[in-house]
């Protein structure tokens, strides 16, 4: 599987250079052009263990399944397009109460978008709607999304917000990412000094909690670096909304939809929020987002939120016959998810305590972070290493993301084989293997 650089992936990534404004790529030539199940193929024929899941959109097998896309297939030949938000439609009706009927009890009414920052955006605006409140409260290391209210909440990296302020009223504190406290405390013994911090500082000297709509969490940091809390941080910042009259926001956009284990991230941690936001994985590789508000909430005047493409019949088509596998495969999906993540856990495990730059391995499910450092002592950031190792695994046939600092995302869809899996961690291996010699050396 080892990757050959052609004359025509040069010649795409050139003309790439030419026409269109910078994203969010890295150095790796990857140009995907097939994809089925485990694997994906470029224009040129390499083929690749996809360890990456194009974002975790694929979240059941690369280019969904058969019945997404002959969903697809067969709505595009009647209607792509109904303008669900001006008139009226009966698929996306259809898929609402699907939807809806995978939330726990309460939960009644969505809006649906295009994206996860879209979604984002129309729970900023449905949170101070319903509590007549103009601040919101997020985290370091968050990541909501690139339109200015969702970037707002985001506080990953300075490229993402440098230029663009200024941001909407927003409050930040520290997540309970463990591996580095920012209280220099060790868990379980600290005590959760992370959701105290919350009570007596940002809501104690800089925001009134009582000017305070929602909280927006990610149940698991996504871009920020795959950071999973402790429950009590959780259940923490459940009790706090709940105290001050504040909703609670999921960020479910990238741990949602069985990523985890569970169809909604946050259920792992036996905290139900008030407001959830999905997309990626909804529509199985088509764009689509989802706001989902607690029925209590009520509704919003006609005219206050709305868009053209939500709801977008194409689009709902691949979510409901998704949505209709997951149901139906729902125990195994689950037990999936929880078996091949410890396996890829285990095995992680062993390569953490054998190789001196990685520093930590973490993840719930199929949501698996693990952190690279110059040494474990000082727990230096390794991104130069981190890049190395994508870059070597890549040309070795497997693909894989990088998140935070310096960390590496394993999210292959959680269909993978177990042999494939075994595979593709054999590849890492090897890289880790080969960076962590050549840094000794350096």
């Amino acid at each position: 599987m080892g990757f050959k650089l052609t004359r025509k992936i040069k010649s795409i990534i050139e003309r790439d250079s030419k026409v269109i404004l910078t994203t969010t790529r890295g150095e790796i030539p990857f140009i995907p052009a097939k994809g089925s199940g485990d694997f994906v193929y470029d224009v040129s024929g390499n083929r690749f263990l996809d360890f990456s899941s194009f974002i975790s959109v694929y979240n059941f097998g690369n280019n969904s399944i058969p019945e997404v896309r002959a969903a697809i297939s067969s709505q595009i030949q009647d209607l792509m397009h109904s303008a669900f938000t001006d008139f009226y439609a009966e698929q996306p009706v259809a898929f609402a109460e699907n939807l809806i009927s995978m939330f726990p009890k309460g939960f009644g009414k969505v809006f649906f978008s295009n994206s996860g920052t879209e979604a984002n955006e129309a729970a900023i605006k449905y949170s101070k709607i319903f509590t007549k409140r103009q601040y919101l409260l997020a985290f370091y290391n968050s990541f909501h999304g690139r339109t200015l209210g969702s970037l707002s909440m985001t506080a990953s990296k300075l490229a993402q917000r440098e230029h663009f302020g200024p941001f909407n009223q927003v409050v930040h504190a520290p997540y309970a990412y463990c591996y580095r406290c920012p209280f220099g405390k060790e868990y379980p013994t600290c005590g959760m000094a992370c959701v105290d911090y919350i009570k007596k500082q940002p809501l104690g000297k800089e925001t009134s909690p009582r000017e305070v709509a929602a909280i927006f969490v990610e149940p698991v940091q996504g871009e920020g670096g795959y950071i999973v809390p402790p429950k009590e941080f959780i259940q923490g910042i459940r009790e706090i909304a709940s105290d001050n009259g504040m909703l609670l926001v999921s960020d479910e956009v990238q741990s949602g939809y069985m990523r985890t284990g569970r169809f909604l991230a946050m259920d792992n941690f036996k905290v139900t929020a008030d407001i959830y936001t999905m997309a990626k994985a909804i529509a199985g590789g088509l764009p689509m987002g989802a706001t989902v508000v607690r029925k209590s909430l009520g509704d919003v005047p006609e005219g206050a939120h709305s868009n053209t493409f939500g709801g977008n019949l194409a689009s709902v088509a691949a979510a409901n016959a998704l949505l209709k596998y997951v149901k139906r495969h729902m125990a195994s999906l689950q037990s999936q998810a929880r078996r091949k993540g410890r396996l890829a856990m285990s095995r992680l495990e062993e390569m953490k305590e054998k190789y001196e730059i990685l520093g930590d391995v973490r993840g719930i499910g199929m949501m698996i972070g693990i952190e690279f450092v110059k040494d474990k002592k000082t727990k230096q950031p390794a991104e130069k290493e981190r890049d190395a190792i994508i870059s070597y695994s890549f040309n070795n046939g497997l693909v894989m993301l990088p998140c935070g600092e310096s960390s590496i995302r394993i999210i292959p869809p959680i269909t993978i084989s177990e042999k494939h899996l075994s595979e593709g961690l054999d590849i890492l291996e090897a890289s880790i293997r080969s960076v962590n010699a050549s840094s000794k050396k350096a």
